[in-house]
């Protein structure tokens, strides 16, 4: 608000404070106020009531003693509220963007609400995010330089650009990083944000691959087969120290450094392995496993070994890869659309590796990514979606394209692509130049 009016406006948590054209917010079940008028039905949550991030606005006449009326926002869940608060902020005319790419916000004297009922979600992908990755020079020294490193005070400017966005879901870098040991108010600020956090499709049981490499915990050789006992007990760290954080724990296992495991380790091994994992999580987590989300990446090679014969249990979610260059290897079948776990898709915007790397510009177009993302949502891939955006700058665009998909990809049938382009450059550049900026 004071972004876009210069007014600060004042924040209280007493509605004995409250005055006419206030704005209430807050978490059905949890917020008193909120609660109140539910219970006076002076407001109907019903179509929100126990669904995943879903938001209630609306303006409410008489909605305490002495005020006249008030704009209410309502979540169905803690991110649910804050999704209907950024919307509301972007409406106003402040761009997700607006820290990440300098966008200015729109300045306005007077600001008003139509007077309605305005409802929002819940998703149609349930856990939708970013990976940061390869982000060394570009996003690391500039981070080292401003902040000394990618600490809490660089992530917390992740964490709203992805709830602005309406992502809840990140893997936090790991080229040359560790998420939870190089700033212990990483992983708790993430919480506190609502952002989910998880561990990227080598890096099991909420530990980074830096962890291991560093050596602090390193005590043998990443190979399970020779190493189960010490890799248990480095796994169990992993877990204890995130007990109490909102997650989606990955599973299985790679070779160190993303490299495939030799040739002689198993389709059975790494059953064992996942076996042993999930005996872990029972042992820490919860001892009903299948409360807890789960997540093994079937990248690469590991796709091999799934058609091959290795299975995953039931409730944990298969996630389907690209060939590293946008295009989906593999799709739910009939039959593995009814698991439990349901699946997902860990797609890329950015890639290092072999036959060539390509970063630092944005080379996915708008339309190949519709293609890719609304085929697997209509084969069922629709748990989780997380895509590989380097050093997030210059991804801005796609980045926004893929997250608006995941909150509803009915909003975006093919012939509205074109449209995203122009109403987004007006968004980022004002009106003036909005249609030649996004054709280009």
């Amino acid at each position: 608000v004071q972004r876009v009016s210069k007014v600060a406006p004042t924040l209280t948590h007493s509605e004995k404070e409250l005055s006419a054209g206030d704005i209430i917010v807050g978490t059905v079940g949890k917020s008193a106020v909120i609660d109140r008028l539910i219970r006076e039905k002076k407001m109907d949550v019903a179509e929100i009531s126990d669904k995943w991030e879903a938001t209630l606005v609306q303006v409410v006449k008489q909605p305490l003693p002495g005020v006249e009326s008030a704009l209410v926002i309502a979540g169905s869940d803690k991110r649910g509220t804050i999704f209907g608060i950024y919307d509301l902020s972007e409406q106003m005319g402040v761009s997700p963007w607006h820290w990440f790419a300098d966008v200015p916000p729109k300045q306005h004297e007077s600001l008003f609400v139509n007077a309605g009922r305005f409802v929002q979600g819940p998703p149609a992908v349930k856990y939708r995010g970013i990976f940061i990755n390869d982000e060394g020079p570009a996003l690391m020294g500039w981070a080292r330089e401003k902040y000394g490193d990618l600490n809490h005070k660089m992530y917390t400017n992740v964490f709203e650009l992805i709830l602005r966005l309406k992502g809840n879901y990140l893997w936090p870098a790991m080229w040359a990083n560790s998420f939870a040991t190089d700033d212990p108010l990483n992983a708790k600020l993430a919480d506190e944000y609502g952002v989910v956090i998880s561990t990227s499709h080598h890096e099991p049981m909420m530990r980074a691959w830096k962890e291991w490499e560093r050596g602090g915990n390193r005590k043998g050789s990443w190979d399970y087969s020779k190493n189960d006992a010490k890799l248990r007990d480095y796994w169990s760290e992993g877990l204890r120290r995130t007990k109490d954080y909102e997650k989606v724990i990955t599973l299985g296992m790679r070779g160190d450094g993303d490299e495939p495991m030799s040739e002689s380790e198993s389709i059975a091994l790494l059953e064992r392995i996942v076996a042993d994992q999930r005996k872990i999580i029972g042992g820490i987590i919860n001892p009903n496993i299948t409360e807890v989300p789960q997540v093994w990446a079937l990248y690469k090679e590991v796709q091999g070994y799934y058609e091959r014969g290795m299975r995953a249990p039931d409730d944990v979610t298969l996630l389907w890869c690209d060939d590293n260059w946008g295009n989906i290897r593999r799709l739910p079948t009939e039959a593995e659309r009814k698991r439990s776990g349901g699946a997902g898709i860990y797609y890329h915007f950015d890639y290092v590796g072999g036959p060539r790397n390509y970063k630092w510009i944005n080379t996915s177009p708008l339309p190949k990514i519709w293609e890719q993302m609304t085929r697997a949502y209509q084969h069922g891939a629709d748990r989780l979606w997380i895509v590989n955006v380097g050093d997030i700058k210059p991804l801005e665009f796609p980045i926004e394209f893929f997250l608006a998909l995941a909150w509803n990809p009915d909003a975006w049938p093919k012939e509205r692509v074109e449209e995203f382009g122009k109403l987004w450059a007006e968004r980022e550049f004002g009106p003036m130049h909005a249609a030649e900026i996004a054709d280009i």
